[in-house]
């Protein structure tokens, strides 16, 4: 007999090895992590031996091992990227997740693709698009609301992943352009200045001081802990933690806060996940 429960998937960061360890012994069925480069993080990248001793661990416990080449990639690096993507499947890695659709046309190996946030998923339109183009998983924006995570799982088929927890960008995921034109340095790059992050002074049409030195385009931390179960509710599938930058102390209780969380939903919720 078929069982149509769904799967639920507690995915956590991981900066490094040790890390993804870390995570994995505190609860988290998945770990996400940068490759040696086209990150998203560019200062949180792995070699491919630490990748593949992570998926070996990993492998142990039944979790999987996401890793990022979720930068949008030129044309001169696409045999670099064709060949880093071969070496992360030949780690064991269960898959990628990526931003650039030119990835669909490279010659590599039946890897399974992630869209990541940076692609940039508001719309069931665009969820069905990338699931007809191969996507087997779909990263949605941590932007949206309950109701438009349930409209987009509503209409297709792949598992859905929202953030749960960590920072929230001012701007829409995969669709802020600020850091390139101020500072050169693009978000789509893994290269964000996190200019959200920095104090800023506030003047009228007349120049006259409203603020000084505050910080005016930093949102507070998303932490869905109160709402998990109505995520759960709206359909999506995987539960991502953010924080590729942050230490182990941070991942891990975070991890085991929510998989707590997660266990209790399961667990009332006996016939269906």
């Amino acid at each position: 007999m078929r069982d149509n429960r769904r799967e639920l998937e507690l995915l956590a960061p991981a900066g490094s090895h040790d890390i993804a360890v870390q995570a994995i012994l505190h609860g988290a069925d998945a770990v996400y992590m940068g490759g040696s480069s086209h990150g998203a993080r560019r200062n949180a990248a792995n070699s491919i031996d630490d990748i593949r001793r992570t998926v070996d661990f990993a492998h142990i416990y039944r979790a999987k091992v996401y890793v990022t080449v979720n930068t949008i990639i030129y044309e001169r690096e696409l045999k670099q990227v064709e060949k880093l993507i071969t070496d992360l499947y030949h780690a064991g890695v269960d898959a990628i997740i990526v931003q650039d659709m030119g990835v669909l046309r490279m010659d590599i190996p039946p890897i399974q693709l992630h869209a990541s946030t940076q692609c940039d998923i508001r719309t069931p339109e665009k969820a069905r698009f990338l699931q007809e183009s191969g996507f087997s998983q779909l990263v949605l924006p941590r932007e949206l609301s309950i109701d438009e995570i349930r409209n987009i799982s509503n209409a297709v088929d792949v598992p859905v992943e929202c953030f749960i927890h960590g920072a929230l960008c001012v701007s829409y995921s995969g669709r802020c352009h600020a850091s390139q034109a101020l500072f050169g340095r693009s978000a789509n790059r893994g290269e964000c200045a996190q200019i959200c992050r920095m104090p800023y002074t506030l003047r009228d049409a007349e120049r006259k001081v409203i603020c000084r030195d505050k910080h005016l385009l930093s949102l507070r931390d998303f932490n869905t802990s109160d709402i998990l179960a109505d995520i759960v509710e709206a359909g999506a599938s995987s539960f991502k933690i953010e924080g590729r930058l942050k230490e182990a102390a941070y991942v891990k209780n975070t991890v085991a806060a929510y998989r707590q969380i997660l266990d209790s939903i399961i667990a009332a919720n006996p016939d269906k996940y």
